[in-house]
Parts: C-alpha cells; sequence; structure tokens
C-alpha cells in the first residue's frame, strides 16, 4: 500500500465511521428525529454497523486500521512505523469530516434541540448533555453527538475503562481480523470486529461511552468546538486527553500480550 492509498482510504474510511456512528447517536438524542429515544442497544449496533461498513469499504486501500490504537497494535506487532504518520493523519481528518456530515444531515434537528429552552436549561439528563467542564460551564447538550464522557468522573476509573475496552478491540483485531498480508483488517476480520465493537458497547459501554478509538473522539471534539451550533456549551477539554491516551494505551498492551502469548 502507497502512503497516498493509505490516507485516502483512512480519510474515506474514519469519515464514514463517523458519520454512522455519530448519526446514530444523534438520531436517538435530538429532538424532532425519529428514532428519539431508541436507546442504548440502537446506538451500540449502530456503531457496530459503522464500522462493518467503514472496513468493508476501505480495507483493500488502507488496510481500514480507523483508529490509532489499532494502527500503534499493528505497528507493535510488526515492528514497522514507517506509515504511522501518515495513517494517523487521515484517521483525524477523516473523524473531523465525518462529524461535520453529521451535522449537516441533522441540521434541522440540531437547530430544534439547541433552542428548546426545556432541553437547554435542564443540566440533570447526563446521557444528553454530558459531564460539567469546569473552564467554559456547563457542557452541551449535544456533546455526545460528537464526543464521549463519563457518566461518573472518576480519572483513574474512566481511563482504565477505555484501555481495557481497547485491548479487548485491538487483541481480537490482532488474533482473528487481519488479512493475509497482516496490515489490516481481513473481510471475514471485519465482520469480527464489527461485533467486537458491539460486544464491547454493551458490555464496557456504559461508564464512559466507549471511545476505544482516540481519532473517533478528538477529531469531532474539535469539530463540536468549531461549529456556530447555539447553546452548546464547552467542549470539555479537561477530559479529552483520556479517550485518547487510554486507547493508545490498550493498544500498544493488546500488541504486548499478542507478542508474549499468541506471537
Amino acid at each position: 500500500m502507497s502512503s497516498s492509498d493509505i490516507f485516502i482510504g483512512e480519510i474515506i474510511g474514519t469519515a464514514v465511521l463517523i458519520l454512522l456512528g455519530g448519526g446514530v447517536v444523534a438520531a436517538v438524542v435530538l429532538k424532532r428525529s425519529k428514532a428519539q429515544n431508541a436507546g442504548w442497544l440502537a446506538i451500540t449496533f449502530g456503531w457496530g454497523f459503522a464500522v462493518l461498513t467503514a472496513v468493508y469499504m476501505t480495507g483493500s486501500l488502507s488496510g481500514a486500521h480507523l483508529n490509532p490504537a489499532v494502527t500503534v497494535g499493528i505497528a507493535i506487532k510488526d515492528g514497522d512505523w514507517k506509515n504511522v504518520p501518515v495513517y494517523f493523519a487521515g484517521q483525524l481528518l477523516g473523524a473531523m469530516i465525518g462529524a461535520a456530515l453529521v451535522w449537516i444531515a441533522y441540521y434541522g434537528q440540531f437547530r430544534a434541540h439547541l433552542t428548546d429552552p426545556e432541553i437547554v436549561g435542564d443540566p440533570a439528563d447526563k446521557a444528553i448533555e454530558g459531564p460539567h467542564n469546569e473552564s467554559a460551564g456547563k457542557a452541551g447538550p449535544v456533546l455526545g453527538v460528537f464526543s464521549t464522557g463519563p457518566e461518573i468522573r472518576n480519572v483513574w476509573q474512566n481511563l482504565a475503562t477505555e484501555i481495557i475496552g481497547t485491548v479487548v478491540l485491538v487483541l481480537a483485531v490482532l488474533t482473528q481480523g487481519l488479512n493475509d498480508s497482516g496490515k489490516g483488517l481481513g473481510t471475514l476480520g471485519a465482520l469480527i470486529t464489527a461485533l467486537v465493537v458491539v460486544g464491547i458497547g454493551l458490555s464496557l459501554g456504559g461508564p464512559t461511552g466507549y471511545a476505544i478509538n482516540p481519532a473517533r473522539d478528538l477529531g469531532p471534539r474539535i469539530v463540536h468546538a468549531l461549529l456556530p451550533l447555539p447553546n452548546k456549551g464547552g467542549s470539555d477539554w479537561g477530559y479529552a486527553w483520556i479517550p485518547v491516551v487510554g486507547p493508545l494505551i490498550g493498544g500498544a498492551l493488546a500488541a504486548g500480550i499478542y507478542n508474549i502469548a499468541f506471537a
């Protein structure tokens, strides 16, 4: 795979991942959406299908890492780091594009939601409003469409949850999801990985919203900070390092486990 193939493939794949994943969150939480209040099952399966679609779409182009934690895990497994910056750049840019597309697709719902005094003025609903942001006041009522946040703010627990979930994901990718070249997800691996993502969401997603992907959280959080959304509140930058550092640690640990136990 050339650097340009990797860059383009990761942009497209991660954009589709965030478009469909962030889209299901928007569908469930935003006012005047036909899927409003569909619940956690809809979100977890929506993210699983998002992974499946994105991987099948771009696996032949870039290997469909779509996640810096997966890229780190494969790099540690193979000892090959030369394309890691290209993967990272494509993933972050793709995540930002995907988040912007969610905003476009749900533009009317964002406007309806963020101009509703009952919703904007109610700080109790953490599923919609996210955690408080000490530096920027109350987090906005749609931050969860773009990025993750903890239900209980406890740094060590939140970090550990992201690490544990990412270890499960990356170890699954390394043990049964890679293509013949070992550089990305294969056909069967895409289905396995999608089901693993659903399982992680159902079992481990409750505490933090299971980012398990630094680009998935950071890219859309940047877009949330930049978009002209009324009453959006802060982007909770005080928490933002956890869904970046936690998954990267998890990806590295998964690779270490793989090299010790499976290689």
